[in-house]
């Protein structure tokens, strides 16, 4: 198997959204080495059912001040997490694995664009529309994605990205390894800057391009 980076995150996890120009970066200093990036969807909160309470959306929008303070990147918070939200982050993960199995290339363009959407344009992304919207404004054609996005073979892949993050005991997103010759390097388990990261992965490049 070709060396990759394994992206292992929740398109609706705020630390996601602010590891993003960390690892826009980083994808891109592995592509220029013929490293491609795998995302895989980890599972933050699949499946929910309820509705946001007052206490919970309370934490939620807290963890969010936390993450612009540390990373920078700008959330909206008007009216963000309106009363009767369902943070069912299931259906989010299925767009980026439909647009993975569809053109792995532009699935990363998805993720940053359903991003985008929940944190500074409020939209709701749980909604099957709203994302299949997004991924044609991505570049995927209509029909096919939308078709893709409700088959029974789509909920079965991305329920097995969830189950292969939870074998793997990873419980926080973001998370990047480095895999070669099926063995895996962690290379970060939760935010970190570019600066901490850059180096890591340039070492993990190095040894790849002398093997």
């Amino acid at each position: 198997m070709p060396a990759r980076l394994l992206y292992v995150m929740d398109p609706m996890c705020s630390w996601c959204w602010g590891f993003s120009p960390v690892f826009t970066q980083l994808a891109e200093q592995a592509q220029a080495h013929g490293v491609a990036t795998h995302l895989v969807v980890g599972g933050l909160r699949p499946g929910t059912r309820h509705a946001l309470d007052a206490g919970s959306r309370r934490t939620i929008l807290g963890h969010w001040q936390a993450v612009t303070e540390r990373t920078g990147q700008r959330f909206s918070f008007d009216g963000a997490l309106p009363e009767g939200f369902v943070y069912d982050t299931e259906p989010a993960s299925r767009a980026l694995v439909a647009a993975r199995q569809l053109e792995a290339a532009r699935a990363p363009r998805l993720l940053q664009a359903i991003q985008q959407a929940f944190y500074l344009q409020g939209q709701d992304v749980t909604r099957a529309g709203a994302l299949v919207e997004l991924a044609v404004a991505a570049g995927y054609a209509r029909e096919p994605f939308a078709e893709a996005f409700d088959s029974p073979a789509l909920w079965e892949a991305t329920a097995a990205d969830f189950r292969w993050a939870t074998d793997l005991g990873i419980a926080g997103f973001p998370t990047l390894l480095a895999e070669r010759d099926g063995q895996l390097a962690l290379l970060t388990n939760g935010y970190q800057p570019l600066a901490a990261l850059e180096p890591l992965l340039q070492r993990w490049l190095a040894r790849v391009s002398h093997d």
